[in-house]
C-alpha cells in the first residue's frame, strides 16, 4: 500500500510540475505591448539609422524574461517598392515561434510567404540589444510582422 501511495505522490508532482512549466514558457511571462512602450522603425539605406515608416493595427508582446520573445503584427500603406529603395533588406530573416494564444503572428506563415517572395524582410533596427537584431517583414498585401533574433555576434 506504501508504494502506491508514493507513486501517487510522485506522478502527481511530476504533472503539477509540468502544467506550471507549461504555464510559464506559454503564458507567464509575455505580456502585452501598447503603441507608446514600442517604436518600430526601419534601418535606412541612405544614412544606416533607424527611420520611422507608416504603420498601423499594432498588436505586440514581449517579456522581460528573454529579448527573443518581442513579437508583433501591423499593417502598412506603404508599398513593398517603397520599402525596398528606403530600407535595409535582411537576408538571413528567420521568424520565430510565438506562442498559439498570439494568433496574428504564425511564423511558419511568414517564413513561407519569405520563401516565396511574397514578403520581404527588412532590417528594424541592428544591436536593438547587443548580438539582437529587430526584423520587420512586410507581405505584399500590407500585412507586417516583427521579432527579435539572434545577429552574427550571437550565433558564433
Amino acid at each position: 500500500m506504501n508504494g502506491k501511495i508514493l507513486g501517487v505522490i510522485i506522478v502527481g508532482a511530476g504533472l503539477i510540475a509540468g502544467v506550471a512549466l507549461y504555464y510559464l514558457q506559454v503564458y507567464a511571462y509575455y505580456k502585452p505591448v501598447n503603441l507608446t512602450q514600442v517604436d518600430l522603425r526601419l534601418t535606412s539605406v541612405v544614412t544606416g539609422e533607424p527611420d520611422f515608416f507608416l504603420y498601423e493595427d499594432l498588436q505586440a508582446i514581449d517579456a522581460d524574461s528573454s529579448p527573443l520573445r518581442f513579437r508583433a503584427c501591423m499593417t502598412t500603406s506603404e508599398s513593398l517598392a517603397t520599402l525596398t529603395e528606403d530600407f535595409v533588406i535582411y537576408e538571413q530573416a528567420e521568424p520565430l515561434v510565438a506562442p498559439g494564444w498570439f494568433d496574428c503572428f504564425d511564423a511558419t506563415e511568414v517564413g513561407e510567404a519569405l520563401e516565396q517572395d511574397r514578403a520581404i524582410a527588412f532590417l528594424g533596427q541592428r544591436d536593438i540589444i547587443d548580438g539582437i537584431d529587430r526584423v520587420i517583414a512586410v507581405h505584399e498585401d500590407g500585412r507586417a510582422f516583427a521579432w527579435h533574433q539572434l545577429n552574427d555576434k550571437l550565433k558564433k
